[in-house]
């Protein structure tokens, strides 16, 4: 959609949402922001204040029948997800209005903006988050026990329980989907069935928690971004997500996010639970993430073949050799 449109849309959807909450007569400053394979992000002006507008460019059904497709949550259950971590002291945005895809906008939903630094490869090595890097794979820690502490009681239909053994079936169901073109991945998901894990209650899982996904400023973490992939799991693989290679963005003698250390974010961590996940818990939900890593590349590839979507899904599609790499080195030091 234009951007001339999308202002229009909103002109029309945003005073009867927001006339009781924000003042403002028109949307102003409309920008796309970077980042997203899956939806767009839109910064927006409303009067004087800025607003986030998460949109899906397409339909649900358009994608349906695609296997592999790692779409995530619907725009309005990530929504509802969000509300319900704004009652923990976990930093998200407030979210002001959801639409679904039957409106001219699309599926979407209008949230606060947060200021703060998103883009990693400044605020990983710029010399002013210097002090914010040194607390926040313990802040990390914190977050996530919160995260996981929302009742999944109160969750929408879509985010059910599942076992480790389905989520395995369902990757080799991708795998056999896109031709059981990748060795090194079979290898993997292999691997990781043999030293799975006991199973252990579950919680409420970010999904996505990583660097990349997180804004940062001169006191640490302030804000958590992207609930899309939400769902329910054991506590370690949260954890282990943000330690995946993938997310240290180069910085790979920081093993958590690129910023930190193990120890940092297991007592952060257990200052709110405690409790944590051992080390050797954390470590294999890394090489799951890998293996993760690796199927949304492929799919991410299918997508873009499809036609649904832009050049970033082409050029997520290339990493996915890094996955394979990064998965084999991990299972090799595990074997050491």
């Amino acid at each position: 959609m234009l951007p001339e449109q999308l202002t229009e849309h909103l002109n029309i959807a945003l005073p009867p949402l927001l006339a009781d909450k924000l003042t403002g007569t028109g949307v102003t400053d409309l920008e796309r922001l970077s980042g997203g394979a899956n939806n767009e992000t839109w910064r927006l002006t409303w009067g004087d204040t800025p607003l986030i507008l998460r949109r899906r460019p397409f339909s649900a059904g358009a994608v349906a029948n695609l296997e592999g497709n790692i779409l995530g949550l619907s725009l309005l259950d990530e929504a509802q997800v969000i509300q319900l971590a704004s009652h923990t002291a976990v930093p998200v945005p407030t979210v002001y209005g959801v639409f679904d895809e039957q409106h001219p906008i699309g599926e979407a939903f209008i949230m606060a903006f947060i200021g703060g630094e998103s883009i990693p490869q400044r605020w990983l090595t710029e010399a002013a988050f210097a002090p914010a890097r040194d607390q926040l794979a313990y802040q990390c820690g914190e977050a996530l026990a919160r995260i996981h502490t929302i009742d999944c009681a109160n969750l929408p239909g879509t985010i059910g329980p599942t076992t480790l053994t389905r989520r395995f079936e369902a990757a080799q169901d991708r795998l056999h989907a896109f031709g059981n073109v990748s060795p090194a991945l079979q290898f993997g998901l292999n691997w990781l069935v043999d030293h799975a894990p006991a199973d252990t209650p579950h919680v409420l899982l970010h999904g996505d928690f990583r660097t990349g996904n997180l804004l940062i400023n001169n006191s640490g973490l302030c804000g958590v971004l992207d609930w899309e992939l939400t769902h329910q799991g054991p506590p370690g693989e949260d954890l282990g997500y943000l330690c995946a290679h993938v997310w240290r963005f180069g910085q790979l003698q920081n093993p958590v996010g690129g910023f930190g250390d193990y120890a940092d974010l297991i007592a952060g961590y257990k200052s709110v639970a405690g409790w944590s996940p051992d080390l050797s818990t954390i470590r294999y939900w890394e090489i799951f993430a890998a293996l993760s890593w690796g199927l949304v590349c492929q799919t991410m590839g299918a997508l873009w073949k499809s036609g649904q979507g832009d050049v970033e899904r082409a050029a997520v599609a290339r990493r996915r050799s890094e996955a394979e790499l990064d998965m084999l080195l991990l299972i090799d030091e595990w074997e050491d």
